[in-house]
This record gives C-alpha cells, sequence and structure tokens, in this order.
C-alpha cells in the first residue's frame, strides 16, 4: 500500500526509526502485530477535518500494522476524560490537549521529546505558544499539533450603515460602535460561560490589554490591580451597551448559530463561521437574500491602554504515560504531524487551524484563500499564554480550569462591582498560588 504522496510502507518505518522488526516480505513490526491504538480528540469545528482524520486512520492502520481508532468528543468534555483516564490507568493512547493542560498532567503523560526535536527540525520551529505550553521542566510532554487563531468576525454591511468602514481600532472605539449596533437590534455576540475556547479568548486579552496581569514574573499573584479593574469596568459598561446578555450561558458553539442566524453583528471566533457560511451559501443568506459569506471579514481584537494582545488556542497530543504501546504511540504520531499527512488536514482545514510549525505559514494554501480569511495566517504572533505575566504552570491551568479570569468579568456583567470582581479573583487566584 502506498501513500498519496508516494510514502511506502517501508519508507515511512524508516523515516519514523520504526524499521526495526520489519521482514524482508515488508511486513508490519512486531510490536504492532495485534495491537490498536485509541486516539481521542475533540469534535472539529470544520466537521470535513474529522471526516479526513477517518480516512487518515484507515491508512495509519494499513502502515503501521495495528488498528489505528479515533474517537471524537466535545472539547468542554475532553478534561473530565483526561482526569478519569489518568486516575483509572486506562483509556486512550493519544489524547488531545489544548491551552497549557500539558503541565497540569505532567505525571500521567509519556515524554515524547525525541518526536518534538524531529518536528521542530522538520518544520522550521515551533511558534512560542506551542512550545512553552507543551514543554514542562524542559522536556516535551506533548507533541504541538496546530493553533486555532481567533479574530473578530463582523457584518460589514451593518458597520457600513452606521459609517463604520474600518473596524474600530480600540476597546472605546467598539464599545460607541456596538451601543449604536445593538439599538438598531444588532447586538455583540460574547460568551462568558464556562467553555474552553471563545470566553478565555475574549476575557484573557481584556485582562492584559488594559494592563491587568495573572501574575507576575515570578508567578505571584497579581490580579488585583488598577489595570483588571479598569478592564472590568469596560466589560460591565461593554456588556449592558453593547452585547447580547444571554452569552452568559454560551458554549463555543452558540455564537457560531447567533452569527449565522443574524442575531449578532460581531463575535471572536475562530474561522469556523467563515468556512461554514461558504460552505454553505445556497442555504445561509442575509437578509437581502444574499449568501451571507459575502458580508463577512474578520479583524484582531483592539486595543486597550495596555496594548492589543490576543489569545490563540494551541492544540497538541499526549501520549498517556499508561499506554501499553509507547513506541507505537510516538511512530504514529510521527506520521500524523509529517507533512504529507498533516499537509492534507491543514488543506481541509481551509485556515481554521494553523500550524504548530512556522513552515506552514508558507504553505500554498494562503495564496489562494479568500481574502478575509488572510489574516488567520499570521495571527498567533501576538499571543500570550495563560499565568501572564509569569510562566504557564499547572497553576495557571488549574486557574483556566476554574474559569476564574472568566467569571471575574461574568460578575461584573452580573451586578458585581469591578473593584468586588477584581477581589474575589484575587482571593480564587491565592488559593491557587499560594
Amino acid at each position: 500500500m502506498t501513500m498519496r504522496a508516494g510514502i511506502t510502507r517501508r519508507r515511512f518505518l524508516q523515516g519514523s526509526g520504526a524499521v526495526v522488526g520489519l521482514t524482508a516480505a515488508g511486513r508490519a513490526p512486531a510490536f504492532a502485530q495485534g495491537s490498536k491504538l485509541h486516539v481521542l480528540r475533540w469534535v472539529d469545528f470544520i466537521p470535513a477535518c474529522d471526516v479526513e482524520l477517518k480516512k487518515q486512520a484507515g491508512e495509519a492502520s494499513r502502515l503501521l500494522g495495528a488498528e489505528v481508532q479515533f474517537e471524537f468528543i466535545n472539547a468542554n468534555d475532553l478534561q473530565p476524560r483526561i482526569t478519569a483516564s489518568i486516575q483509572s490507568q486506562s483509556g486512550p493512547d493519544i489524547i488531545h490537549m489544548l491551552h497549557n493542560w500539558p503541565h497540569l498532567y505532567e505525571n500521567g503523560l509519556l515524554d515524547v521529546s525525541d518526536v518534538a526535536a524531529w518536528q521542530a527540525k522538520d518544520q522550521g520551529g515551533f511558534y512560542p505558544q506551542s512550545e512553552t505550553y507543551t514543554k514542562v521542566g524542559g522536556r516535551f510532554m506533548a507533541l504541538p499539533h496546530s493553533i486555532v487563531p481567533g479574530l473578530i468576525a463582523y457584518r460589514k454591511s451593518w458597520f457600513d450603515e452606521i459609517g463604520v468602514t474600518t473596524f474600530p481600532k480600540t476597546y472605546d472605539e467598539l464599545r460607541a460602535v456596538g451601543t449604536k449596533l445593538k439599538k438598531k437590534g444588532h447586538p455583540y455576540g460574547q460568551t462568558l460561560g464556562h467553555t474552553f475556547g471563545d470566553a478565555p479568548a475574549w476575557a484573557y486579552p481584556l485582562m492584559w490589554n488594559f494592563g491587568g496581569v495573572e501574575t507576575d514574573r515570578s508567578g505571584k499573584t497579581a490580579i488585583d490591580s488598577k489595570g483588571s479593574v479598569e478592564a472590568v469596568k469596560f466589560m460591565t459598561a461593554f456588556w449592558k451597551d453593547a452585547c447580547d446578555e444571554g452569552g452568559l450561558a454560551w458554549d463555543d458553539t452558540n455564537n457560531n448559530r447567533a452569527f449565522l442566524g443574524g442575531e449578532i453583528c460581531a463575535t471572536l471566533n475562530g474561522a469556523s463561521i467563515y468556512i461554514a457560511a461558504k460552505r454553505g451559501q445556497e442555504k445561509i443568506k442575509d437578509e437581502r437574500g444574499e449568501p451571507l459569506v459575502r458580508d463577512i471579514q474578520h479583524a484582531r481584537l483592539p486595543a486597550g491602554p495596555a496594548g492589543s494582545w490576543s489569545y490563540h488556542t494551541a492544540f497538541a497530543h499526549a501520549v498517556m504515560k499508561y499506554t501499553k504501546n509507547p513506541k507505537l504511540a510516538k511512530d504514529f504520531l510521527k506520521w500524523f504531524h509529517g507533512q504529507d499527512a498533516y499537509g492534507r488536514w491543514f488543506e481541509v482545514a481551509e485556515g481554521f487551524s494553523v500550524g504548530a510549525t512556522k513552515r506552514w505559514e508558507r504553505h500554498p494554501l494562503w495564496n489562494t484563500i479568500d481574502e478575509p480569511m488572510k489574516g488567520f495566517r499570521t495571527a498567533p504572533d501576538n499571543s500570550r499564554t495563560m499565568g501572564f505575566a509569569g510562566p504557564p504552570s499547572a497553576k495557571a491551568t488549574e486557574v483556566y480550569s476554574k474559569y476564574v479570569v472568566v467569571d471575574m468579568f461574568a460578575k461584573g456583567a452580573q451586578g458585581s462591582s469591578p473593584d468586588e470582581a477584581v477581589k474575589w479573583a484575587a482571593a480564587e487566584l491565592k488559593k491557587i498560588y499560594g
């Protein structure tokens, strides 16, 4: 059996370091005979990506001589599965990791530094966020896979109607524009719920861009500051003046549906809204009956008094320490993250997911992709990490997992004073950081 790019089983096994045990007849290595490899991942917001991975599972199974099986679950259910698997010492061999989760689950993961060294050399080095989120104590405890950048998707025609022909450059301008649009029945859509991506991707940068930080450089709690208070003060006013106030209960799918249904004027999101509108343009129309995709543009987050930083969700794959097939798992990851297999998945993603390594900025996809999508190409270049200004530690992951920063803003939106909301967050962080 050969791969699309002409890579035979023998060449694959040689390239992945699994040539030991290969017989003269080209059979799979002995360690893999009769083995199964269970890979747990999120349900992708681009359904075609999961279709591609199911195809690749069959291909990898033939090449490795072992059954490779993908399981897809909602991203919000990944952490409970990881915890349960580590506690029971059983479950998937490889699990999808988001954010800086490898720091939190380090003791349950296998060191994959050897595969990471190959990937970095093969593909031009990792983005800093991907590396710091997977490297714990000098060791890669997961293999960086991709980054899902977040930009603001907005309805250009609605902004044009109120005389705004370019997206607001500052938060204050966004509030003023959002206030006008909400009065016209087009509120801004933003979740402040307990959901894995869109809520923290809004809340953390909002805090940073007003000068607030989670910890100082030494890792000590530093959230109780003027910057954090000003950020909550802004969000409280923005929420009332400009937002769909139902967003307190939204997960990462609600804003997609609200935007595609013509209910909101803008929302921070990955590229999934645009891609869904493009692929479904025969059905997804604007109020004039035109394909909605023609009216969607993207912009980076606006600037606050302290700058314009973003947060983009990094993804990786971790080999669980309890796996009975560690070598098989590593060999699979080397193939799965390799330029051929990864390249096919990357093309299907159409810019929703970008590479964890810099090589993928140069992929031909970016020369042919629609103009409103081109901003995703280099979006990760201004991403900070959870825990900033301190390191992305296990404690920072715990803060994320308990949604402390998100809840700080939600409390303001629900009526707490900015000072009260920040002091509550500081108390919660002290319980974690000490």
